[in-house]
């Protein structure tokens, strides 16, 4: 497969694998270098507060006012994209491989581990900066860690978070091959900034015996040694090797200076040229751009590394795909242009130029002053017979565009087309509107957050230690406690997130339903006869997503009725009985008054 596998050449120690990575982390970032460039242009517009910061800085106007369309465009996005991946109720499933991965007790309690991962607190933070990715820079990365947040205090361990979480990644700190097929094979390479300690506490995680923690000692010794002796350097350190080209940081002695050291993780095949040897599916850590802490084979039982990719527009043959904003940047510049523009002319008419002919006598121009003239003098106004309202019409046009453009259609944001409908007709416009807004969050679904989510639970099932976890019971709505082990969460399927899919599915079914039976077919008692009318009532419960208030019950409202009927009859004649009751005491009072 094509840019599946790193080439290097002949490898003489563990030190020259991690140069050769390095310089191949130079290189796949310097060749990006005008990919960076977009992103840093579409960042100033974002976040601008007037064109001063942003490529219009070079017009000649006065007016510098920005139109945040753009920023605009990209909370619209983020806040429906986040409103589609997170509804209310469930939103994950389960689907096993064969029947004894799909029993009620092994979807249950995958259910119910994969429910106290998600609840951890910092899961749906990171999901929300993956999306801002998705959208701002067109590409998002996920990495999948494990972390145990358990404190021990007087020799009792408290109670805290163990489990697989989220890193995001920043598409500034990873490089790949992007010229491979797909990412899961391209060799890639993620840069990490830490401080020592966070170093020390990196490396005392991955050590398991003796011989790692004593090598990683030695390479904690040797880290603080060069810092140590670079402090106490006086002069400069000259070095040629690519690998002291440390990326935010000015010289090699200024990067050790600093307290941090870059680790970078590579992930994927080498082969070794020389020696005619395929390295498959390493994980190799490398710092300060040359020390090798880590080289052993991905041990993920799925064969891919544990970090994902997810492009809003993919490119044939290249795995840097382009944003929905990207190809808008030249559309915002020319809305700011003629908002400028026309603020400027208005400034011209209300303060215009005077053309001054012959002699006259210094002035100052404003209401009723006096201008004294002599022969053949003259001040005249210099206007002009344009409208600058004009502009205004190419400024909403252009505006448009631009929604449409990104996916956003108006209906996302409460506005409706022009014209009178019914509910189903607005429906049925705005998912034909929203088509490309459904397909990109889809797309994130698929590839990024399942991707994600079972990656968390491969982990999972690799390191989990005994877990109890907190269990909402949907038919009693009682919350249980349940103890559960890597055997429990064993099984061959797959996670599947299925919120915007199923938003969008339960909205077209409901529509077509109502659709169908307002037809003069649906409406036909031939045909009515066949549909079951409970079967279709436990449908439309799950589609309206109202299944938590328990309205459906098989003929409940004949057994409603029927007591509504009974409580009638029941006041009826406890009214009747007061009534002859009443009558038989006034007869009473009656003889008493004739005697």
């Amino acid at each position: 497969m094509a840019g599946s596998v790193l080439q290097i050449e002949k490898l003489i120690d563990a030190e020259s694998l991690g140069t050769k990575i390095a310089d191949m982390f130079h290189k796949w970032d310097t060749a990006r270098k005008p990919k960076k460039e977009e992103w840093k242009e579409l960042y100033k517009y974002i976040y601008a507060t007037d064109t001063q910061t942003t490529s219009n800085s070079t017009l000649p106007w006065k007016n510098t006012t920005t139109t945040p369309k753009l920023t605009q465009i990209r909370d619209n996005l983020y806040a429906n994209y986040m409103a589609s991946m997170f509804p209310k109720r469930r939103w994950l499933i389960w689907e096993g491989s064969g029947k004894a991965d799909e029993t009620k007790a092994k979807t249950d309690a995958i259910k119910a581990y994969m429910g106290y991962v998600i609840d951890y607190p910092e899961f749906k933070n990171t999901v929300s900066r993956l999306v801002l990715d998705y959208i701002d820079n067109g590409n998002c990365f996920a990495a999948i860690d494990w972390v145990d947040e358990r404190i021990e205090t007087d020799g009792q361990i408290k109670t805290g978070y163990v489990g697989p979480v989220i890193r995001r990644v920043s598409p500034y700190d990873i490089v790949m091959n992007p010229t491979a097929t797909e990412f899961g094979k391209s060799p890639k390479i993620v840069r990490t900034l830490l401080s020592l300690g966070e170093v020390e506490e990196h490396l005392q995680r991955l050590s398991t015996n003796e011989g790692e923690r004593a090598a990683a000692e030695a390479t904690l010794s040797y880290m603080k040694e060069i810092r140590n002796r670079a402090s106490s350097h006086n002069g400069t350190i000259n070095a040629k090797e690519t690998f002291y080209q440390v990326d935010g940081f000015g010289s090699y002695q200024e990067y050790l200076e600093s307290g941090y050291a870059e680790v970078l993780t590579f992930y994927g095949d080498l082969y070794d040229s020389h020696a005619g040897t395929l390295y498959k599916n390493q994980i190799i850590e490398v710092v300060d751009r040359h020390k090798v802490v880590r080289n052993e084979v991905n041990p993920a039982e799925t064969g891919l590394p544990p970090i994902f990719h997810v492009g809003w527009r993919p490119r044939q043959d290249n795995l840097w795909a382009m944003g929905p904003l990207d190809n808008l940047v030249g559309m915002q510049y020319r809305v700011d242009h003629l908002e400028n523009l026309k603020a400027d002319f208005f400034d011209l008419i209300t303060f215009p130029p005077l053309k001054v002919k012959g002699y006259v006598e210094d002035f100052e121009w404003g209401p009723f002053e006096k201008i004294f003239v002599g022969d053949e003098g003259d001040v005249e106004v210099l206007g002009s017979n344009h409208n600058p309202l004009q502009a205004n019409l190419e400024i909403e046009v252009l505006q448009d565009k631009m929604e449409e453009l990104a996916g956003s259609p108006k209906e996302a944001m409460g506005f409706r087309t022009p014209g009178e409908k019914t509910k189903y007709e607005v429906q049925r416009l705005e998912n034909a509107a929203g088509r490309i807004f459904q397909a990109k969050i889809t797309q994130f679904e698929e590839m990024m957050l399942e991707m994600c989510l079972n990656g968390m639970l491969e982990l999972g099932r690799r390191k989990m230690d005994p877990v109890t976890v907190r269990v909402l019971d949907d038919e009693f709505h009682i919350a249980s406690f349940k103890d559960l082990t890597a055997d429990d969460i064993a099984g061959a399927g797959r996670i599947r997130p299925i919120a915007a899919r199923h938003f969008a599915e339960s909205a077209e079914r409901v529509q077509n339903i109502s659709n169908f039976f307002g037809s003069a077919i649906g409406a036909d008692e031939r045909v009515k006869q066949h549909f079951s009318s409970v079967k279709l009532a436990e449908m439309m419960e799950e589609l309206l997503d109202i299944e938590q208030f328990e309205i459906v019950q098989p003929y409940i409202g004949l057994t409603e009725q029927a007591e509504g009927q009974r409580i009638a009859m029941q006041n009826e004649e406890d009214t009747l009985v007061g009534a002859q009751t009443a009558g038989g005491i006034a007869e009473e009072d009656f003889d008493e008054e004739l005697l």
